[in-house]
């Protein structure tokens, strides 16, 4: 029988020692890496950073916008700034990240937001990818038409174009439930209404919150559906299994909204566009989850 020479055997021993030693290792790093990527975004992380990043929008207004002196301004800009004094102390300590409706899953993703305030409907599709907080608003979606031609009824939009924004919750739906109305899509909000302006598209769908602020500061339009589709809620999104952030908001919501806070920031930022027609509890009677 052949011997093992003591050097070779010392070696296989020396050899089997480092791998293990790699593995545990190789093990703890990614660990490691786990725990670091759960921490991402929590309170103690925006903590530290003493600053929360903020996805909202810059031309929805009045929701989420940005006014002639550079400043961000809207309801979720106010609510976002409320949060932010909440966490930190301080309204200022928000760095705001322009998103687009199609772009807003991706920012949370991608870690380049904390979480996001840009009229975020809650919809079965986005919370398989994006964790939602408690609900502040509740809308339908409406649709706008010129007054000299109005759309009363969805069956008036056949083979007609419908502008939409690419990745909103107009989109979805008409996309799966009407296949014979044309869709015009656009990233931005802007855009959208221009091409309406212009003729391009025979209507716009939009949320109701949004579909009556913009009627009712341009007269010659009309929301001529006021509800279609779904009920949606709309609520502040973190990324997916971000629990602590995720937590920490929904206790945040539920006292804002139970002190009456919520209500101000309409007050200051909804009622003078929509006055005193349109009762604020269409939009803020919303239940917890």
């Amino acid at each position: 029988m052949k011997t093992i020479p003591f050097l070779s055997f010392s070696t296989a021993l020396l050899i089997s020692a480092f791998s293990l030693t790699a593995c545990h290792k190789n093990t703890e790093g990614k660990a490691h890496q786990a725990a670091s990527s759960e921490s991402v975004s929590t309170i103690d992380q925006i903590k530290k950073n003493d600053v929360i990043r903020v996805g909202v929008f810059a031309d929805n207004p009045p929701f989420g916008y940005v006014d002639s002196q550079g400043k961000h301004q809207g309801f979720d800009v106010a609510l976002a700034k409320q949060v932010a004094k909440d966490v930190l102390g301080d309204e200022n300590k928000i760095e705001y990240v322009v998103t687009e409706a199609a772009n807003r899953v991706e920012f949370l993703k991608s870690d380049k937001v904390d979480v996001v305030f840009a009229s975020f409907s809650v919809t079965p599709e986005r919370k398989e990818v994006v964790d939602f907080a408690e609900p502040y608003l509740k809308a339908s979606l409406g649709i706008t038409s010129p007054k000299a031609k109005p759309i009363n009824d969805i069956k008036q939009l056949e083979n007609r174009t419908l502008i939409v924004n690419k990745g909103s919750s107009s989109d979805s739906f008409f996309t799966k439930n009407y296949p014979t109305i044309k869709l015009l899509k656009f990233e931005q909000n802007t855009d959208a209404f221009n091409a309406l302006k212009d003729g391009r598209g025979d209507a716009i769908s939009q949320d109701s919150t949004y579909a009556f602020a913009w009627a009712a500061q341009n007269p010659d339009y009309v929301v001529g559906i006021a509800k279609i589709g779904n009920e949606d809620f709309i609520a502040p999104a973190v990324k997916k299994g971000n629990t602590e952030l995720l937590h920490w908001l929904n206790s945040e919501i539920k006292q804002l909204r139970a002190s009456g806070e919520i209500q101000n920031i309409y007050n200051q930022t909804l009622k003078p566009i929509y006055g005193d027609s349109i009762d604020a509890k269409i939009f803020l009677e919303v239940n917890s989850k």
